[in-house]
């Protein structure tokens, strides 16, 4: 899958995330990609675009550190309980060298499970993760 495939995807994965009448699950996304010849970030929707690309090492720490020495493959999913303020919340391996970002930027993972919303949400996640295990993202 290119960036022009999965653009839309997410976008439509993360819209079904926002129920009406509740807090959104998570507020902001990103794809990141760790290649020599498209690394860095690759899209972003969300609410601090101005600071997102600046903030990016330090609010990756926190998931860095959960999935230090996994074995991950494409469709993925790490979570970090409590991550605070813009502290990324999750992530999806989406490609060999690439990963969604997904991140609540007041709420900790903690707070989002705490709420009704959480379980359909899972649904939502597992099938973006399928997606993403039967087509992953390709980078250049």
């Amino acid at each position: 899958m290119d960036l022009a495939a999965a653009r839309p995807l997410i976008q439509a994965a993360f819209d079904r995330l926002r129920a009406p009448g509740r807090p959104p699950v998570f507020d902001e996304w990103a794809i990141l990609a760790l290649t020599p010849a498209q690394g860095g970030i690759l899209a972003y929707h969300g609410p601090r675009a101005e600071t997102f690309r600046r903030q990016v090492a330090d609010d990756s720490v926190p998931l860095r550190t959960v999935a230090a020495g996994k074995p991950l493959t494409e469709g993925d999913l790490e979570f970090v309980e409590d991550a605070a303020d813009t502290r990324y919340d999750a992530f999806l391996k989406i490609g060999p060298r690439a990963f969604l970002i997904l991140n609540h930027t007041v709420r900790t993972m903690a707070e989002i499970r705490a709420d009704p919303g959480w379980l359909s949400a899972q649904g939502v996640l597992f099938e973006l993760g399928e997606r993403f295990r039967q087509d992953p993202f390709a980078t250049a």
